[in-house]
């Protein structure tokens, strides 16, 4: 029987707008779950309203309450509470745009998924980045260079998905989304960040 690595660790996960990576967290959310989790999605504007090639916004927020057993956080009203109610012990932005990447290394709270990891901050708890983006090399290369420098900010590890067609482009391991919370949760970055190509 597997242990349960995360017997109750309150993990909200935050879902922004790669609309092509969110298919492959939800079974990272299930994988969690069942090393004891009790996880809470929180999702921003764009994966909130948007149909897309991947899913139908509708398919999306039904699987994400099954999975889960709990109502969605999809507003900025509904996520402020993280904060004062110390509602979670961690937050897992899987997947994490560049915009919200850019507009969290500079402050910027416009979306129910950067207010949720604004909340969690201020009680000084830690936040787990999967970055899934286009230019993580590129302009927003500068954003993630702070956020790796900034306390309570934990990164899973990630590598460039196609450097010959995409140089810029980099996506996070989502294998190693549970890994890298019990870092985390110790206050450490889970080692080796910087993967080499996919096998």
């Amino acid at each position: 029987m597997q242990e349960a690595r995360l017997k109750d660790i309150k993990i909200g996960v935050v879902l922004t707008g790669s609309h092509c990576t969110i298919c492959d967290t939800l079974p990272q959310i299930e994988k969690l779950i069942a090393e004891g989790a009790e996880v809470f999605s929180i999702i921003s504007f764009s994966v909130n309203k948007v149909d897309n090639r991947f899913y139908k916004v509708d398919d999306l927020k039904t699987k994400l309450r099954q999975i889960t057993n709990k109502p969605i956080i999809n507003s900025i009203v509904g996520a402020e509470p993280i904060g004062p109610e110390k509602m979670l012990d961690i937050i897992v932005v899987a997947p994490a745009t560049g915009n919200t990447i850019a507009k969290l290394a500079n402050g910027i709270v416009d979306t129910p998924a950067l207010m949720a990891i604004k909340a969690h901050l201020r009680n000084q708890r830690p936040v787990v980045i999967a970055i899934s983006t286009n230019d993580a090399l590129g302009i927003n290369a500068k954003n993630i260079g702070l956020l790796l420098n900034m306390k309570n900010i934990y990164f899973v590890p990630f590598r460039q998905d196609d450097p010959h067609n995409k140089a810029n482009s980099v996506v996070a391991n989502l294998e190693q989304i549970a890994d890298t919370i019990i870092f985390a949760l110790q206050g450490k970055q889970v080692q080796p960040l910087l993967l080499g190509p996919a096998q």
